[in-house]
């Protein structure tokens, strides 16, 4: 039998939307949190659930597959197989409820009465204007912690910008430390890493919390600008900026430690690459061996870093040419074996077919659903020994634990939820005006 989860007891209040806020509740839930969240069928939460709550297959062209790339036919309720954003509804519950209304507002303060974490990261003012200000949570639960997670933080000259991962990597300087040499943001392309690392800042916060009201009984109010935590992806470039006065720029996929070579380097095929590092003049003299030698390799002057640094482009330019011959995976095995570090660039279809993702357990197969096929899902990236941190429920559909949360956890009658289903309260659907009009 397995020991109990982490956060096992604990449950989560949960407001957050798009990537960032939902990723933190999500390494919670994973923990062993119970994650609720809170949704509202008469408002369309933009880039939470889905890009559309109508999806077909000319929309589905005129967008990137990461975010259109539903099943073929995404049925009535793409809000359910968003390959955007339902990774990050797994091991959560849902349940929906109009809070704008005061008998909304009243169910959602009962659960807060008897929540641990109330997490949001939506634009400055929102749970204000629903009368969910700091002093109206703790009124209901005096020790809870909230996490707020602003795009721009509480306070400062930003404090009412809105911001989606794109505007928060530019102001954290991810955009421009970020693309091929020698060419402007308006040439990059958005990853939007920040989202996922102020997720886990966000997480790591509410378990220092969580073990500051264990000792002392007090529940915290945590602030956690995202772009502050953006700005942690890259503090080499700011001590840099601070100390030397220099300003870093794009370098393309060359290594920022100055190893030389350190790239990708195309493969034989259509779209193929491989990434190859030296990190040493021994790995250096590895890769020249392996390549037998070539003339252009075993010039004095790049035996050593500076030499080769000196040299940078004209060895990438012929170590593309040596490579571009050759099988990707054959010659990752055969440098790896040599001494040299080097790795095939995956895309994602060969990712999520890597043996060696599936040894390490990476997946699991999960059954199909009304919504989506049977298909194999990431689980959590951490093995604990003795718990169950895993991929335990699938990712939540829209309103499918309403009776589970009205029932047993908020204990209300069945004349109550009938009155709060006759008045929209509780759906598993959006409002028809939300589907046609956002």
């Amino acid at each position: 039998m397995s020991a109990p989860l982490p956060l096992q007891g604990i449950r989560i209040c949960d407001f957050t939307a798009v990537w960032a806020g939902q990723t933190a509740t999500m390494y919670l839930a994973d923990l062993g949190a119970e994650c609720i969240k809170v949704e509202n069928p008469f408002i369309w939460n933009p880039m939470t659930r889905a890009a559309s709550p109508r999806m077909n297959a000319m929309m589905a062209q005129l967008m990137p597959p990461w975010i259109a790339g539903h099943p073929p036919d995404p049925g009535p309720r793409p809000w359910n197989n968003s390959p955007a954003f339902i990774q990050v509804l797994r091991n959560k519950k849902s349940f929906t409820v109009d809070s704008r209304r005061p008998e909304g507002l009243a169910i959602v303060k009962q659960l807060i009465a008897i929540s641990d974490i109330l997490a949001e990261n939506l634009a400055i003012g929102t749970l204000e204007k629903l009368g969910l200000d700091d002093d109206a949570i703790r009124a209901v639960r005096p020790d809870i912690i909230i996490l707020h997670m602003p795009a721009f933080g509480r306070t400062g000259k930003y404090v009412e910008g809105r911001g989606y991962g794109a505007h928060i990597d530019s102001v954290a300087g991810s955009t421009i430390l970020r693309g091929y040499r020698e060419t402007a943001p308006v040439d990059n392309v958005s990853i939007f890493a920040g989202d996922y690392w102020g997720g886990m800042h966000g997480a790591v916060a509410v378990i220092a919390a969580l073990r500051h009201r264990r000792r002392t009984g007090e529940g915290q109010v945590i602030e956690m600008a995202q772009v502050e935590s953006s700005a942690h992806m890259f503090p080499q470039a700011a001590l840099d900026a601070a100390w030397n006065g220099r300003e870093q720029r794009t370098i393309g996929n060359r290594s920022i430690e100055g190893y030389v070579p350190s790239g990708v380097f195309p493969a034989a095929g259509t779209d193929r690459w491989i990434c190859i590092s030296c990190r040493d003049d021994a790995e250096w003299r590895a890769l020249v061996a392996f390549m037998g030698n070539p003339a252009w390799a075993t010039a004095p002057e790049l035996a050593t870093a500076e030499g080769r640094a000196a040299a940078q482009d004209m060895i990438e330019e012929r170590l593309a040419e040596w490579t571009a011959a050759r099988d990707r995976d054959e010659l990752f095995h055969a440098l790896q074996q040599a001494g040299v570090t080097a790795g095939p660039v995956l895309d994602a279809k060969e990712a999520a077919e890597d043996p060696h993702l599936a040894a390490t357990g990476a997946w699991k197969r999960l059954p199909a659903t009304e919504d989506y096929p049977e298909v194999d899902w990431l689980r959590p990236a951490y093995r604990f020994s003795k718990s169950d941190v895993d991929l335990r429920t699938p990712p939540c559909l829209f309103g499918e634990h309403n009776d589970y949360v009205y029932r047993e956890v908020l204990g209300l009658s069945d004349e109550e939820i009938e009155r709060l289903a006759a008045a929209g309260h509780i759906a598993t659907t959006f409002d028809p005006e939300v589907i046609a009009t956002a």
